[in-house]
């Protein structure tokens, strides 16, 4: 075992040891400090000598693929070294797209090992997001399955092409990796050279290109592991694709720096995911919001399963949807909050007392404050930043060639996440929503985010996003867009009891005033596009007409009419 990997281990095992005191582990953890490392070589490689624990387990598939720590690190080596011989070399950028495979694994391992640039990409990208993609990040290697081959035949000719199975033109990976096992570097990694490049999927604007080094999401990631409550030997299961940062977050780094196993699994359906996640013991899980919301559709006191820890991440999980589940079984789901630009910030981690509606504490090794956006005064409301005083090893170096976005984004001495939050008198953090996210409406704010917490209490609300709708007099009012739960049917009778819900439940300034029945666009990492609705409501202001839908208004539905100007008079 080498110096690094002794260090990074300590600082691992600390927070195994404090994983139930969360305030002492915030107080003595502090992130290890590295000139030069490589996690595949330092960490992984080290903790697979000899090692029998099963690694990895991809079901659902196109095959069902299990390997050992031991195995995935000789196939590793071997992909390493037949990637070194197709002409990868320290600092290439390959640009990864594939489904989850076993293939997804190696090549990350291997890249890592050459000190090659990655580029995770989901396979449902966009035609012209991946010449941007291509061109952008000066790639100048492709890994890609069989089927999507063709979607790369504008290839510059200098771009060495790479296929999981056989393609005419395109080098196979089992070619590859059948190369010698033994594997040497060329030279030692630097702790600050890049290891990944990250699309952001902007829910406003193009997506902005992310960097990470050898140590930021590495090294990084023992925050996510100390939120998710891995342990060693655990099954871990996260629902995510690659391509998506969360994939790097907790279906790679996070469960194989706890020296657990990684079950990965791609279904069809809710019901198959449960299954799954019963046939194969799944101690720990993790998924973003919509999964949550679509397992609840079940009663899901008919699956068993064997969970200790289960965990939301993405947007805030609202508290109805952690009511159910914990009253089925008796498990708490606890929301996290990170971004690409960084690792896991802010959570309910296993040890802390989870309070309805709380974002939890800051993890170890973040320390947040809230910021003004107006006056840059730190309190108890505002943006949530990360204090870079003692710089988190897992925020992220920069955009890539965007001077002008890193100037606004590290300003003043913070990371600046862009989201709003309060912390109450305990020091828990509660989500209000992202700064262009939150409006006011007959001056009094509005957090769109509390609202849909209480729209989705309603049974016939499956989705709802808030936001603000053009009004000749309050400038703008809460509209609510909603997609329905199934046996529900959009008419005036379901909005006039959806409405009347939210009357009960909410201040007479928060009251929703319009409401339509609406499929949510979305991300294609599942965040729902809020930009597009208010562009939709604007239109509609403006006399645009969207044929077949119906806006229903509150003061037309409603028994008692709503106030003119809620909480004023």
């Amino acid at each position: 075992m080498n110096a690094n990997t002794e260090k990074f281990r300590a600082a691992r095992d600390l927070l195994l040891e404090l994983r139930d005191d969360p305030d002492r582990a915030h107080a003595e953890f502090r992130w290890p400090e590295f000139t030069e490392f490589n996690w595949a070589l330092d960490w992984f490689d080290a903790v697979a000598r000899g090692n029998d624990r099963t690694a990895l387990h991809v079901v659902g598939g196109r095959v069902e693929e299990e390997v050992s720590y031991a195995e995935l690190s000789e196939r590793s080596d071997r992909l390493a070294n037949g990637l070194r011989g197709a002409g990868v070399r320290r600092g290439d950028v390959l640009l990864l797209m594939l489904d989850n495979q076993l293939a997804v694994w190696e090549a990350l391992l291997a890249a890592m090992k050459l000190g090659a640039v990655v580029v995770p990409t989901f396979t449902t990208v966009a035609a012209a997001d991946l010449v941007d993609r291509v061109e952008r990040a000066n790639v100048r290697h492709v890994l890609t399955t069989p089927e999507l081959t063709d979607t790369f035949s504008w290839l510059p000719a200098h771009v060495t092409r790479i296929c999981a199975g056989s393609v005419p033109g395109w080098l196979s990976l089992d070619d590859l990796r059948s190369a010698p096992a033994s594997f040497t570097p060329d030279a030692p990694t630097r702790a600050d050279e890049t290891l990944f490049l990250y699309f952001t999927s902007g829910t406003t604007s193009r997506p902005k290109l992310v960097r990470h080094t050898h140590v930021s999401y590495p090294v990084g990631h023992l925050s996510g592991m100390y939120w998710n409550g891995v342990r060693p030997g655990d099954v871990h299961l996260n629902v995510s694709a690659p391509g998506w940062a969360k994939h790097a977050w907790s279906s790679f780094f996070v469960p194989l720096n706890a020296e657990a196993t990684v079950l990965s699994v791609t279904t069809p359906n809710g019901r198959d995911l449960l299954d799954r996640m019963v046939a194969h013991g799944v101690t720990t899980f993790c998924a973003p919001p919509t999964v949550w919301r679509m397992l609840i559709q079940d009663d899901l006191r008919q699956w068993p399963v064997r969970l200790r820890e289960a965990g939301s991440v993405g947007e805030p999980l609202n508290p109805e949807v952690i009511d159910q589940v914990r009253a089925a079984w008796g498990v708490t789901v606890r929301d996290g909050y990170g971004q690409t630009e960084t690792t896991a910030q802010i959570g309910n981690s296993p040890g802390l007392p989870v309070r309805p509606g709380s974002m939890g504490k800051p993890l170890p090794g973040y320390d947040i404050v809230l910021v003004d956006p107006t006056t840059g005064a730190v309190g108890d409301e505002g943006e949530v930043c990360v204090d870079l005083a003692r710089r988190p090893v897992g925020v992220m170096p920069g955009y890539v060639d965007d001077e002008e976005k890193n100037a606004r984004t590290f300003a003043g001495g913070y990371y600046h996440t862009g989201d709003i939050a309060r912390r109450d008198e305990d020091g828990y953090l509660h989500y209000v929503g992202r700064t262009d996210d939150v409006f006011k409406s007959y001056d009094h704010r509005i957090s769109p985010f509390e609202l849909e917490s209480v729209l989705l209490e309603h049974e016939a609300v499956a989705e709802a996003a808030v936001v603000p709708a053009p009004d000749p007099v309050g400038l703008v009012v809460p509209k609510a867009y909603v997609a329905l739960a199934a046996g529900f049917s959009p008419d005036a009778d379901t909005a006039r009891r959806i409405l009347d819900h939210t009357r009960a439940n909410l201040a007479p300034h928060q009251w929703i005033r319009r409401l339509e029945f609406f499929t949510l666009p979305k991300t294609t990492s599942g965040k729902i596009r809020r930009n597009e609705l208010r562009a939709r409501d604007v239109e509609r202001a403006a006399g645009v007409d969207f044929p077949g839908t119906t806006e229903y208004l509150a003061d037309e539905l409603l028994d008692a009419a709503l106030p003119a100007a809620p909480g004023i008079g």
